[in-house]
């Protein structure tokens, strides 16, 4: 089981946390905002990577909101953790819900291309799923704070 954060917000040099967000598409683009203020206010990253990190949290964040609480009957939430190690200049974010999965189907052909984007966007990205939510973590090495 995927289990949430606690409720509350969190941002220094070395983590940035919203935990309990509603997965929606207002709070999504307001916590890709909060999150990319933080990568410029403590990292030292040239534009291009910042909007391959950006983009790509962006998805998984999209994703979540989107798709993770189709059948649900109430509002659900997604969890944002990301961690700077400063021993190996790695960033790590993690996006989470408890929603169902929804795998892609044969007959649409527009969609589906998240998953791949976010894996060509970060150094290393892994998707886990479970009945009781999903877990995206996209991982950027060679990160090094201002």
């Amino acid at each position: 089981m995927i289990d949430s954060m606690s409720t509350g917000e969190v941002a220094n040099a070395e983590r940035f946390e919203r935990a309990g967000i509603t997965a929606d598409a207002g709070t999504a683009a307001r916590t890709r905002e909060e999150f990319t203020h933080w990568l410029h206010q403590f990292f030292d990253l040239d534009p291009v990577r910042t909007i391959d990190v950006v983009l790509a949290i962006n998805e998984a964040l999209a994703n979540s909101a989107e798709f993770a609480y189709l059948l649900a009957t109430r509002p659900g939430t997604m969890d944002v953790q990301a961690r700077y190690d400063t021993r190996d200049a790695r960033l790590t974010v993690t996006i989470s819900d408890n929603g169902l999965w929804r795998g892609a189907t044969a007959d649409n052909r527009t969609r589906g291309r998240g998953i791949p984007l976010m894996r060509a966007l970060s150094d290393r990205a892994m998707v886990e799923t479970s009945s009781s939510g999903t877990r995206v973590c996209l991982e950027w090495s060679d990160v090094h704070q201002v």
